[in-house]
């Protein structure tokens, strides 16, 4: 999940638990957008994550790879 979409999840949740009134027979609207901004959360928190940590490892490994070249 990227981070756009988590910031979409979570809004899409936000506006089911907090500005929805209305009431769909067997579906609670309000846990539903909970469900959604919890599940938002994680994945931002995850993609977040990713991202700096394959940035890190990254420049680490071409580094390395420029300093053998030239040390030959």
């Amino acid at each position: 999940m990227t981070i756009g979409s988590s910031l979409f999840i979570i809004a899409i949740g936000a506006i089911l638990r907090y500005a929805i009134k209305d009431t769909i027979s067997g579906v609670d609207l309000a846990t539903a957008g909970l469900i959604l901004m919890v599940v938002g959360a994680l994945g931002l928190v995850l993609g977040l994550y990713f991202t700096f940590v394959r940035r890190e490892r990254g420049d680490v490994v071409e580094e390395v790879r420029v300093r053998d070249r030239y040390s030959a």
